[in-house]
């Protein structure tokens, strides 16, 4: 078991830290709305995570991998809430504030929110979770029980990885997040979410 846990963490590392829809969100929300909200958003993303791997634990990633129906739903509202999310961003970076604030606390449960919501309707990760822990599910071992304990690897290698990210644009966000260097910073995130949500648009 110890074996296969540490060969499923080694691939999950490398899925996680490949740059990304959760990547791109988590160091917007850090240098737009400080350190405090980009954990939250963190933490939601971890969240979702948790959520499929309960759902590929239960076999409910394999009626999405199996069904077109169920995945094309998915995918559809995944892509909806991308775009609003880069529209959102767009319009905010006609805002010409001049003064770095932290969000308040309804703020920060608004970044959990965007971050799980993000994660959970990206059908791409229900698959992952669907094609990839099965692999590694040692022979005998219960199913349930390993998908929940690789899905908790994954849970902590994202929330550690995020908090390096976190950690390091907080430090730059004085810096970066100038009125005009923010603004420019809402409108290249706003571009890559609409990006993204015509990428998984298009994608079957």
């Amino acid at each position: 078991m110890l074996t296969a846990c540490l060969a499923f963490a080694a691939v999950a590392a490398l899925v996680t830290i490949t740059p990304g829809i959760d990547t791109m969100l988590v160091l917007r929300t850090t240098v737009t709305s400080g350190r405090r909200a980009g954990y939250l958003a963190a933490t939601g993303i971890g969240a979702g995570c948790l959520v499929w791997a309960v759902a590929g634990a239960l076999g409910l990633t394999a009626l999405l991998a199996a069904s077109e129906l169920a995945f094309d739903i998915v995918r559809v509202a995944g892509a909806c809430y991308l775009f609003w999310l880069g529209a959102q961003a767009l319009w905010q970076a006609r805002r010409r504030t001049e003064t770095v604030e932290e969000l308040p606390a309804s703020s920060g449960t608004r970044a959990f929110r965007t971050g799980f919501v993000t994660n959970l309707l990206n059908p791409k990760a229900g698959v992952f979770y669907m094609s990839l822990l099965p692999q590694f599910v040692p022979d005998g071992a219960s199913m349930l029980w390993t998908s929940l304990v690789f899905g908790l690897i994954h849970v902590a290698e994202c929330l550690g990885w995020y908090a390096l990210l976190v950690f390091a644009a907080a430090a730059a966000r004085r810096r970066l997040a100038r009125p005009s260097v923010r603004r420019r910073i809402q409108q290249i995130t706003g571009l890559a979410f609409i990006g993204f949500g015509l990428r998984l648009a298009a994608d079957h």
